[in-house]
């Protein structure tokens, strides 16, 4: 057997490890330099948070590991302080406990300028199709539900974001009796595809896949 292949347990490990380090670190350093770059032409600072093959002109795609918004190291390393003037999440925080949504609106708070808004997109827990509530419930039958930690309703969502000292608007949501609500919103800030306008399932008028679709801003 070739020696390569026999010492091939040995230095495999590590030097994965070694590569997913310097993927990690490059990731960084290119989410770092389009920060600075949108801040020194004056434009605004607009962040896509776990943003997987999304991508947007105008807007900054991160995801995990290079921006894991529970470590505040991460923030401290990527951002200036009220330097974010837009964050976009669609259809994350279903992944995450309603604590650790908590703590994301905590930490983004000493991020977001002064009149900076954060815009949040998730599964809406009061749609009235029960296929639709099948397929996004935590461990249901849609795509990624088997990670899905939590099914947010317009009451779940607005006490953890006002709890947080955020004033907001729904966009976006039906109520506990099942009827929809929606009032006018830009997408330039944050496209969310997902939504009852842009998603090809209700071409027909049918709101057959929306989202709870919430602005929060600081107070």
């Amino acid at each position: 057997m070739p020696l390569k292949r026999l010492l091939q347990p040995v230095y495999a490990p590590p030097l994965r490890r070694v590569r997913r380090w310097a993927a990690y670190r490059a990731e960084q350093s290119r989410i770092r330099a389009e920060v600075v770059n949108a801040r020194a032409q004056g434009c605004p600072v607009k962040i896509i948070i776990g943003a997987g093959q999304t991508r947007y002109s105008g807007w900054i795609a991160t995801d995990i590991p290079a921006f894991d918004i529970s470590r505040q190291s991460h923030w401290r390393r990527l951002f200036p302080k009220a330097g974010i003037d837009r964050l976009l999440a669609e259809h994350v925080f279903e992944h995450l406990t309603a604590a650790q949504f908590s703590g994301f609106l905590a930490s983004a708070r000493d991020f977001l300028a002064a009149d900076g808004r954060i815009r949040i997109a998730v599964p809406d827990g009061n749609h009235p199709s029960p296929d639709y509530i099948d397929s996004v419930r935590p461990g249901g039958s849609g795509a990624g539900a088997d990670d899905h930690k939590m099914l947010y309703t317009q009451a779940i969502i607005s006490q953890l974001i006002a709890a947080q000292g955020y004033e907001f608007a729904l966009l976006e949501a039906f109520d506990a009796t099942g009827a929809f609500h929606s009032q006018a919103w830009s997408a330039d800030d944050g496209f969310v595809s997902r939504s009852a306008a842009h998603d090809e399932r209700n071409q027909d008028g049918v709101l057959r896949y929306t989202s709870l679709l919430v602005d929060c801003w600081l107070a």
